[in-house]
């Protein structure tokens, strides 16, 4: 019985594998933890991916929209180039919670109280996201879209938004301090007050 238990538990456990193309939307991923993992091309679409460990694993041109995170452990993953519509990121397991993005669609994602420091929104689109009591703290938007997304006693001290627009963030019920933008994107600070600036 023992033999066997270890057994299933190496079969569990993943380790600089490479999955490219698979089809997740009809066979779920294995059950376990990868680890320096490669997901190439692949579709998690509106599968289950609930308690699966991911550490130093790399997410590229994959579709996860509408994918079930509860409990799942994204630790140091990098998303690049991927679809990741509608994400309850609130649900994922909060022990070394680690992400980044690049060149992806996060529209209509919640990352409702979540704690993502120094995470990486590069050439990303953050359409009607929700980061109501998120701390992003040292976080960097870079060349992003934030049309409609959510900012509510969001900590977004010390980001850096400089190059992202169409953003509108209340300074008055958010945490900005030492936060970086840019000229142009003042505008995005004094939405609230209906006021024209040229």
């Amino acid at each position: 019985m023992e033999y066997l238990l270890k057994e299933l538990m190496e079969e569990m456990y993943f380790e600089e594998k490479i999955f490219d193309k698979i089809n997740y939307e009809k066979k779920l991923p294995e059950r376990g933890e990868y680890e320096k993992c490669r997901f190439s091309n692949c579709s998690f679409y509106d599968s289950d991916i609930s308690e699966i460990l991911f550490v130093d694993c790399i997410f590229n041109a994959c579709n996860l929209s509408l994918v079930k995170v509860n409990g799942t452990t994204f630790n140091n993953v990098k998303f690049a180039d991927c679809k990741l519509l509608g994400i309850h990121f609130e649900n994922c397991n909060d022990f070394g919670l680690s992400l980044n993005f690049e060149n992806c669609v996060l529209n209509h994602s919640s990352f409702f109280r979540k704690k993502i420091r120094n995470t990486n929104f590069i050439d990303s689109q953050l359409l009607e996201v929700d980061f109501t009591e998120t701390d992003l703290t040292d976080s960097v938007f870079s060349n992003c879209e934030l049309t409609r997304a959510i900012f509510n006693n969001t900590i977004i001290e010390k980001a850096d938004l400089r190059t992202s627009f169409n953003f509108s963030i209340d300074p008055e019920i958010n945490h900005i301090k030492k936060a970086k933008f840019s000229l142009p994107g003042i505008t995005g600070l004094l939405d609230k007050y209906d006021i024209e600036i040229e």
